[in-house]
């Protein structure tokens, strides 16, 4: 069954996380992806541990279903190259520092003249324009100066970063949406245009309340660990087995359904805990209750005793856990894909599901340039002998 963007051409010159991810989400729904990459040693995150026979699992985990194409960037005869590719293709995505594309002569300026539909996809620290454009950026750095590492971490610990690149995620979807939507206005217009996603303004959209609690009530929010800042009792617990488990039980519907497990009706009378304002005003108070019933029972215990009583738990699990995980599996999350020199390696599935044209994993992460010459051909119809 053919993908959703099925026929859809897109240039991916990006590397690292976001550029990559925003390309491989559109080669998962079918579109094909041609990575392009510098001759000889490729993306950088080619040579990032770990590695599987010599290949990296970072960059395995962010290029499939794509094609490569080798090109050097600073050769003129392939900067032309690459100019005649955009000129075929629907989609161009980059994650160059703002400038480069315009030295090779292809900024959006260029680009549109060559190819009027073309979508040309930016992403970048802090976008194409103002005063901090030119300065380098990379995940944490926004996480930093976003203030997302600002209310991360426990009360009394240092500002922490996320245990995963989560704004290069959500910076690379972002893309993704961009995309689409752009792809949408161009069937009514016939044109393309520029889609930009940034680190910074990624991260920021990422705040939850605390912008409005800054500026309109002068509240600055801080770090206050795994509790929940707008309900009690949810949180963290450790088990009698020294494991971890998480408990949301902060609503007005959820929180008498945890008392009744705990065998606690009394905490229904008491003032402190019977409605949702108090929990949240005594939210230590609760949380210390629900800690010392935790705490005399193992993880499976308390799974087991929240999911009879319809309340929102689960153990913290570690990822070899994760790989056991049976929901994961029912649903085609982790798969192994047979790569020509890692060998079978497992990993995550494709995320967004849809009933008629459902995303599909149709090839490996490419080698260096393994396919230039047949998409050369395809693309621009240069037969091997005839490359520059």
């Amino acid at each position: 069954m053919p993908g959703s963007l099925e026929g859809l051409k897109v240039l991916d010159l990006s590397r690292f996380i976001a550029g990559p991810l925003c390309a491989m989400q559109l080669a998962d729904l079918g579109a094909d992806v041609v990575k392009i990459e510098r001759k000889g040693k490729g993306e950088d995150t080619r040579q990032n541990k770990p590695q599987l026979n010599g290949e990296s699992l970072y960059f395995l985990s962010f290029n499939r279903n794509k094609r490569s194409l080798a090109l050097d960037f600073r050769d003129a005869e392939d900067q032309a190259l690459l100019r005649r590719l955009i000129a075929k293709a629907d989609v161009l995505i980059e994650n160059f520092r703002p400038g480069t594309m315009e030295k090779m002569g292809c900024g959006w300026d260029d680009v549109k003249k060559l190819n009027p539909r073309l979508i040309m996809v930016r992403v970048s620290g802090f976008g194409q324009s103002g005063p901090l454009s030119q300065r380098p950026c990379f995940d944490a750095i926004a996480q930093a100066m976003s203030g997302l590492m600002s209310i991360s971490g426990q009360p009394d610990g240092p500002p922490t970063m996320a245990g995963t690149f989560m704004v290069d995620y959500a910076s690379a979807l972002y893309a993704a949406i961009g995309t689409l939507a752009a792809l949408n206005a161009r069937h009514s217009t016939g044109r393309g245009q520029l889609v930009e996603a940034t680190l910074l303004e990624s991260a920021v959209s990422m705040l939850i309340s605390a912008i409005p609690e800054q500026a309109q009530l002068g509240s600055t929010m801080t770090r206050i660990g795994n509790i929940d800042r707008y309900s009690a009792p949810v949180n963290s617990y450790q088990t009698r087995d020294g494991d971890w488990v998480y408990v949301s039980a902060g609503t007005d519907t959820l929180f008498p359904r945890l008392a009744a497990a705990m065998e606690r009706t009394d905490l229904l009378a008491d003032a402190r805990f019977n409605t949702y304002h108090a929990r949240l005003e005594n939210n230590r108070a609760i949380d210390k209750e629900v800690a010392a019933w935790v705490k005399a029972r193992t993880a499976q215990d308390v799974v087991d005793a929240m999911d009879r009583a319809g309340v929102p738990c689960a153990k913290v699990a570690t990822i070899d856990e994760v790989l056991e995980n049976p929901q994961l599996k029912a649903r085609n999350q982790l798969v192994d894909i047979e790569h020509p020199a890692a060998g079978t390696y497992t990993t995550h599935g494709v995320t967004v599901s849809l009933s008629d044209t459902p995303g599909t994993i149709r090839r490996p992460p490419p080698l260096v340039g393994q396919h230039t010459d047949e998409i050369l051909a395809e693309w621009c119809g240069i037969a091997p002998a005839g490359r520059p």
